[in-house]
């Protein structure tokens, strides 16, 4: 198997949601650390466009966002599942909702004044405004954001509503972790890691265990790897992608081989552009190429993806 190339850096909640689950599929990858915030050149020289963290390199196959990583590890190593039976369906749209409604409430809890203040107790001021402004990019204003007091009330409902779920068993689902948990843990270890805001999951004391549980996984096998050494390795590869779903699926009347761009619905709404490759059920491919990388194709889910025809 060609190597797993994780961007990502080490504060990053969804970079910790996909180091689990290589953690927990016992998968050796490296690790390439990016910045937190613009500018990201080499990041921007492989995807085209797409900013957010992580996204997952295999030669020169791109793949964005941490819900497609999962099922590209998933098919690469099918042990342990992220999505057992009888409840696959179940855990993906838990998953979905602990990505989202779970995560903005969470991060606006933890990053309250108090928690922000910890956050860059040790930065210079600049780093906290850099920070704050570069968020308020990528969400162009046209996303509702908690307010603290109001995230609060909901975060606490959403901790006893998972506690309610681990009464009668060590994870939310059942005997083993699924793509619920580890979608579900990763906003509340970004909480943990802040003592001023880490005092709400004492209150369920459940949510606490089964964290330790998760935490216990750890992340696989690392190895370190360089920017500069990932743009090689998508220099000198094709692109040949490791997902299984290849049957076009036309919902929006664009062709295969037309010029397209992609971005995020709601955040991160930097787009990128390629020639439209593969459009199936579940993801989008686009095929770009620059003198650094070669060609290579950036893949999407579907789900939370905007699609459209490039214009003229």
């Amino acid at each position: 198997m060609t190597d797993l190339i994780l961007h990502h850096y080490p504060t990053s909640p969804f970079s910790e949601k996909v180091r689990l689950i290589l953690g927990v599929k016992k998968l050796p990858w490296k690790s390439v650390f990016i910045p937190p915030i613009m500018p990201k050149p080499e990041v921007l020289e492989l995807t085209g466009g797409y900013r957010k963290t992580p996204f997952l390199q295999i030669g020169a196959d791109m793949y964005c966002d941490s819900a497609l990583i999962a099922d590209v590890l998933e098919h690469l190593q099918p042990q342990a599942t992220l999505y057992p039976e009888p409840e696959k369906g179940m855990s993906r749209i838990l998953s979905q909702w602990a990505d989202t409604t779970l995560f903005w409430a969470a991060m606006a809890w933890n990053l309250q004044p108090k928690g922000a203040a910890e956050v860059f107790a040790h930065a210079p001021p600049e780093a906290a405004k850099a920070f704050g402004e570069d968020r308020g990019k990528m969400s162009a204003g046209n996303m509702t954001r908690l307010r603290p007091a109001d995230a609060t009330s909901a975060y606490k409902s959403y901790l006893r509503r998972l506690s309610d779920m681990l009464d009668d068993k060590p994870f939310l689902l059942g005997e083993v972790p699924c793509i619920a948990d580890f979608s579900a843990y990763h906003p509340l270890w970004y909480t943990r890691r802040i003592e001023a805001v880490k005092g709400i999951l004492d209150l369920t004391p459940a949510v606490v265990d089964w964290m330790d549980r998760i935490a216990a996984i750890g992340h696989g096998q690392p190895e370190k790897f360089s920017a500069p050494e990932a743009i090689a390795v998508a220099q000198a590869a094709t692109p040949l992608t490791v997902l299984t779903d290849s049957t076009f699926q036309d919902d929006h009347g664009i062709p295969l081989g037309s010029e397209v761009t992609v971005r995020a619905e709601s955040f991160g709404l930097e787009e990128t552009a390629g020639q439209l490759v593969a459009a199936t059920r579940t993801h989008y491919t686009l095929a770009r190429r620059s003198d650094r990388t070669g060609t290579v194709h950036v893949h999407f889910p579907r789900i939370g993806y905007v699609l459209r025809k490039a214009e003229a």
